[in-house]
């Protein structure tokens, strides 16, 4: 039986690039299981996408190395690839949701041994219109804070500069109007945040309980924030959010769906996975069911 080839796509430029100087610590790890492994380093946004989308056929399994970010391109080029190869993921950018989400330790060479000492697990993805994502779709407060801050930033303070950054930017957050059709209900409000996501972690600032999230269920999970009317209703958001007591407040809307359906402003923009998204008046969001195979233990 001959080895087995594992394409390690990593972007250099990651969280505080701590990954680069375990390099040699990692293909040592993969070639000791069995691999032979090319690495190739991502140099601009889209490369990841590429090269997972035009190299996957000739590998027996892929492994991302970045944030989250970086394994939003890997797997957007895998699915696209229409290759079933299994991946793996070493976090390590600055914040991380999606390994946190999956309980991937936040060690480097411990979660290179988890890749290759684990079995292939499917799990749902998302596809927002054409354009796909791991685990959150995002608008309003917040959002804009996971794309915008600087890496500098974010490597120096993690997930407190989302935070910090959010707080500064609070006077100048607007309500956006919103049409939303799930599980045939109609949802129409001004929001001031939503989240359709696959994890119980966003950003660092909004986590949902293990017990609310299955990433392989085929079903997302939808949290809408109503534009507050007065500061006893900001502080009851506040509070039921970090409480996670999604159902007692008639501020928040809280539910499963595989499906999306939602009408809105052309300049309001999302996020996706961290990422920039520009704002479309229609869009489609379905959940893309046991898309891609992780490598977990």
């Amino acid at each position: 039986m001959g080895l087995k080839k594992v394409l390690i796509i990593i972007n250099p430029c990651s969280g505080t690039k701590r990954a680069n100087k375990y390099l040699t610590d990692i293909v040592d790890i993969f070639t000791t299981a069995g691999f032979v492994a090319t690495v190739i380093t991502t140099t601009k946004r889209g490369d990841g996408i590429e090269y997972a989308k035009t190299m996957a056929k000739d590998f027996d399994l892929i492994t991302a190395i970045g944030g989250d970010g970086t394994f939003n391109e890997v797997v957007a080029g895998l699915v696209a690839s229409g290759v079933k190869v299994p991946l793996g993921y070493i976090p390590a950018g600055s914040t991380n949701d999606f390994a946190q989400s999956l309980h991937i330790p936040k060690n480097i060479l411990d979660a290179a041994r988890n890749i290759v000492n684990g079995e292939p697990v499917a799990i749902d993805i998302g596809k927002f219109n054409d354009r796909y994502f791991s685990y959150v779709a995002s608008f309003g407060a917040f959002t804009k804070a996971s794309y915008a801050t600087s890496q500098n930033v974010k490597n120096a303070l993690g997930h407190l500069a989302y935070i910090l950054e959010g707080i500064s930017s609070i006077t100048s957050i607007k309500a956006e109007p919103m049409k939303i059709t799930a599980n045939g209900q109609t949802y129409e409000e001004d929001f001031i945040f939503g989240a359709i996501s696959n994890s119980t972690s966003m950003g660092g600032i909004l986590k949902l309980s293990p017990d609310l999230v299955d990433m392989s269920d085929g079903f997302f999970e939808m949290l809408l924030v109503k534009a507050p009317k007065d500061l006893i209703d900001l502080t009851e958001i506040i509070t039921m959010l970090t409480m996670q007591d999604f159902e007692r407040s008639d501020k928040l809307i809280f539910l499963n769906s595989n499906k999306f359906e939602i009408e809105a402003n052309k300049e309001t923009s999302w996020s996706l996975d961290g990422e920039y998204q520009e704002g479309r008046e229609n869009i489609v969001i379905t959940n893309e069911h046991l898309a891609i195979e992780l490598m977990m233990r």
